[in-house]
């Protein structure tokens, strides 16, 4: 398989592409030049980002340069007779406070560079007969205890205006011969990235515990069931659609800190307060941490996925055993 990865030198694009290329395919990893002059992160990154490499025993993966400022170039030639286009390409969302620019970045990085990847597929004589566009289970908004499914209407908020404008740019792609799946990514769990590294040092000094009251849901899954779970939908022809990319059992934050504390052998009973995280996160604290969705990925255990991990002990187990 060839496979046109945008945002393919993130955190989670580098799980993909590694795992991809282990099983033969032929990665593109459409890179914006500041990140070719300033390779960071994994050192099988660092060697990639400048050209063509070899990634795994089998498969291959090499950058292009692209411009994400919602028009084709001369890279769309890349994405012509692909297997697969896959969208991971945005600002982080938590790297830094939220102020209106920052708020701005987040919605325009994901549109520009989702208008740029339909408006190639669109071009090309042989469109990919998948595109997989990333999204979040921001989608919903904050839901308390109320259970979320793909079929649950979108929120009002920022997160959430932010995840339909995303999502419908992404749809714009879709045709007869391409089939378009968003995918609602909740919270991630690995030791080298994402969400959870900044959560350890409070357990590691013994006073990690809940955030807020606890009793917001968060929707975890583990890194290595979301790279399946993408694989899945690239093969899988009825996926189209959404398709929440969220471990089968939610959990409170209080359990989360709990299960956290368990596989860390730490105490996790000292509550960061709500106020606090409002001063120092400001908007960010309610949308990301002080809230939640109770979201389950109906969609992909009704087509029949498996997860590896469907219990928050056993992925935090996996983790801090030294498994992926």
């Amino acid at each position: 398989m060839k496979i046109v990865i945008a945002g393919g030198t993130g955190f989670l694009g580098r799980a993909l592409s590694h795992s991809l290329a282990a099983d033969g395919a032929d990665i593109v990893v459409l890179t914006r030049p500041s990140a070719l002059r300033e390779p960071q992160g994994h050192p099988e990154h660092r060697r990639r980002a400048t050209g063509p490499g070899r990634v795994a025993a089998s498969g291959t993966a090499r950058s292009i340069e692209w411009t994400p400022n919602g028009d084709s170039g001369q890279w769309a030639s890349a994405i012509d007779g692909t297997d697969a286009v896959v969208n991971l390409a945005g600002e982080s969302i938590a790297a830094k406070r939220w102020t209106d620019a920052h708020k701005r970045n987040i919605l325009e990085s994901r549109v520009q560079a989702t208008r740029s990847l339909v408006s190639a597929i669109r071009s090309v004589a042989n469109p990919p007969p998948v595109f997989v566009s990333g999204s979040a289970v921001g989608y919903y908004g904050p839901l308390g205890d109320d259970i979320a499914t793909e079929d649950t209407p979108p929120g009002s908020d920022f997160l959430a205006r932010v995840c339909v404008t995303w999502e419908e740019e992404a749809h714009r792609a879709a045709t007869a011969r391409t089939r378009v799946t968003c995918i609602r990514t909740g919270l991630v769990l690995a030791k080298d990235g994402g969400a959870l590294p900044p959560m350890l040092p409070p357990f590691r000094f013994g006073v990690g515990g809940p955030v807020g009251s606890g009793r917001q849901y968060w929707p975890w899954i583990h890194r290595q069931d979301w790279v399946d779970l993408v694989r899945w939908t690239i093969r899988t022809a009825d996926s189209g659609g959404a398709i929440n990319a969220t471990a089968p059992n939610p959990v409170t934050n209080a359990e989360f800190a709990r299960a956290l504390g368990r596989a860390m052998h730490r105490p996790a009973f000292v509550p960061a307060p709500a106020f606090a995280l409002r001063l120092l996160l400001g908007e960010m604290a309610d949308a990301l941490v002080l809230s939640g969705q109770r979201a389950v990925p109906r969609r992909a255990e009704r087509g029949g996925f498996t997860f590896k991990y469907a219990k928050v002990d056993d992925a935090l187990g996996a983790i801090f055993d030294g498994s992926r």
